[in-house]
């Protein structure tokens, strides 16, 4: 199957509400701070715009997989940026770098699951401990933006050796 980005998915500030899901758009430029459109409460405010959080990856494999186990899963309910396909959640890697579009990002760190998937209308506080542990290594994984480009669905995410 050929690396690609299958969805990239962005929410705006949105008083009151949670960043998730996030919503589908077929293009936008991702910059230092992240993708243009979209607003990660807990990184902007938290963790002070940490660069190494910049951009959410993860594989369309894992949704598939959970939603074979029940869950209805669709790309941006896990709260991830981009929505990858052809490359296992197991071969990303800190510091493993890729050419998405006309970007490049260099994976930082796993992304572990929070209580904020609880908002997601399948989930909420009754089955929120479960899908915790469900999620425990299939969160995604957080990128760093080496060079800012646009990004558009379809476009290949080629590892840079």
């Amino acid at each position: 199957m050929e690396e690609k980005v299958c969805s990239i998915n962005i929410k705006p500030d949105t008083p009151g509400q949670h960043g998730l899901p996030k919503l589908p758009v077929n293009s936008t430029r991702i910059t230092r701070n992240g993708l243009e459109g979209d607003y990660n409460r807990y990184r902007h405010i938290k963790k002070k715009n940490d660069p190494d959080m910049a951009v959410l990856l993860l594989p369309m494999e894992i949704i598939e997989e959970l939603n074979g186990e029940g869950w209805s899963i669709k790309p941006g309910d896990l709260g991830e940026n981009l929505t990858t396909a052809g490359i296992a959640n197991k071969d990303f890697s800190p510091g493993k770098t890729y050419r998405v579009g006309e970007a490049t990002i260099q994976i930082t760190f796993k992304c572990e699951p929070c209580t904020n998937l609880y908002s997601l209308p399948y989930v909420g506080r009754e089955k929120g401990p479960e899908f915790i542990k469900t999620m425990m290594d299939r969160r995604g994984w957080y990128a760093s933006v080496n060079e800012e480009g646009q990004v558009n669905v379809g476009d290949k995410v080629v590892e840079i050796l």
